[in-house]
């Protein structure tokens, strides 16, 4: 071949090549913690907990200090952020759960295959964000806590995922695996008990690393949601488990004290991530890889959500405000921190952009793409945001949150009092007004919005 010819035709091959690379899709990461509280991080102020990973997250990339999820706690809050709506439109609007727990009840399996945990679930006509990559070409995987119901119908497999590892229900004993006597690991479709013994922390990270070196060659999208730093759901005392040699890092502290044992389970975790973001490295991945990471709700028991006040299950900042981070090299810039106003209602309208997928036909999503929020480009579209869980109910119009609940009623200027000490409600009347105007609005629409189960009548 003539040198001249030679030339052209590796020219052609280059230009293919990077024409290539720049067309690839980008990888993406979500990491949900369980329970994990707003001061729970280095980064947003911790001075106890380490938690070198996620500071790095923080340090590489966005921390946005006013993010806010749907729910107060664990399964409408990752019901919204899988499907991009309302708890009340996608009809997952309280917990799967079995209460009989709450009693020292040990379920047999013939009861538990009747209860709530296995026979409720995200309304198959939902459409997850697991579908929408899926249809753009993505290798998707649930690693950790699911959530969304037990019952075949309801699993990772049959809602756009092509692998799960992990649990299905609210949480399980992190070393048995059983959830009040019932075994709630599973490998795709089946229960497995392969890997009982092992802390479960461990397991998802062993299952993130082998699903990102597997599928390292094309777009990936990982949904890694750990149950830590959540109690065992188990009926022994020891429900805050961790393995020794995490509590290693807290040497002035006493291992049997429940703040140190939660501080070890979220290093432990925090340790999972650092693992999985220096596999990315070496894969040389990371440059292309969204990576989000927030809790699912406000921290509880011995969780730190400071300045917030509550915490999970409450109405207050503390159960729905969360930490959220966000890294995309190639993106987004490193070391902003970001105050806008977003919740994870924008989480799926992000996927979708960042992945170049087209949003399902003739769903009503509730969210927008945050990348430019995130980027610093531009400000967010988001001016209102609700809640209700039962009886309690919360509104944020602009700076203003209102709050009505059995705990505690009030209106409160979040510009100036992100404690929510200071109830506005006597001062100013005409606010308070048009915060539960457009509280009853919004709630007019999901009442209209069409049906979905488990919960709503129809």
């Amino acid at each position: 071949m003539k040198p001249r010819l030679l030339l052209h035709v590796v020219l052609l091959v280059l230009t293919a090549f990077c024409v290539r690379a720049a067309e690839r899709k980008p990888n993406i990461i979500l990491i949900v913690t369980d329970d994990q509280g707003y001061r729970d991080l280095g980064c947003f102020g911790g001075d106890q907990i380490k938690t070198p990973n996620l500071d790095r997250i923080a340090r590489e990339g966005v921390r946005a200090t006013n993010f806010y999820v749907t729910w107060p706690a664990c399964t409408p809050s990752r019901g919204s952020l899988l499907t991009g709506r309302f708890p009340q439109r996608n009809g997952l609007y309280d917990m799967v759960r079995n209460d009989m727990v709450n009693y020292g009840h040990r379920f047999t399996w013939e009861e538990y295959l009747v209860s709530p945990e296995m026979t409720l679930g995200l309304d198959p006509r939902e459409t997850t964000i697991g579908n929408v990559l899926q249809r753009a070409g993505y290798r998707n995987a649930v690693i950790g806590k699911w959530d969304m119901g037990q019952a075949k119908r309801y699993l990772p497999l049959q809602r756009g995922f092509h692998y799960f590892y992990g649990h299905g229900n609210n949480g399980i004993d992190y070393y048995t695996h059983e959830r009040y006597g019932v075994h709630s690991m599973f490998r795709n479709n089946e229960r497995t008990a392969a890997d009982k013994g092992v802390y479960a922390t461990d397991l998802f990270r062993r299952e993130a690393l082998q699903f990102v070196r597997e599928n390292a060659s094309r777009p990936f999208f990982l949904y890694l949601p750990f149950n830590a730093p959540h109690s065992a759901s188990n009926l022994e005392k020891d429900s805050l488990q961790v393995p020794e040699k995490w509590l290693g890092f807290y040497p002035g502290l006493d291992p049997k004290d429940k703040r140190a044992r939660y501080m070890a389970m979220v290093s432990c975790m925090d340790d999972a991530v650092g693992e999985l973001l220096d596999t990315l490295r070496e894969l040389k991945l990371e440059q292309n890889t969204l990576i989000m990471f927030f809790s699912d709700n406000g921290g509880s028991g011995p969780g730190d959500n400071k300045p917030l006040r509550g915490g999970k299950s409450s109405m207050f900042e503390g159960g729905i405000r969360v930490p959220f981070l966000a890294r995309w090299p190639e993106r987004l810039p490193a070391g902003k921190v970001c105050d806008e106003f977003l919740t994870a209602l924008e989480v799926f309208p992000t996927f979708c952009a960042a992945a170049g997928a087209k949003p399902p036909a003739g769903v009503k999503l509730d969210g927008h793409d945050m990348l430019p929020i995130l980027a610093g480009k531009a400000k967010s579209p988001r001016t209102e945001m609700f809640w209700q869980r039962r009886a309690d109910k919360a509104a944020r119009v602009g700076n203003f949150k209102w709050a009505d609940s059995a705990k505690h009623k009030g209106l409160y200027d979040l510009s100036v009092d992100i404690e929510e000490r200071n109830d506005l409600s006597a001062e100013k009347p005409d606010v308070l007004a048009r915060v539960k105007a457009r509280f009853d609005a919004w709630r007019k629409e999901m009442d209209a919005a069409e049906p979905r189960g488990p919960f709503r009548d129809y």
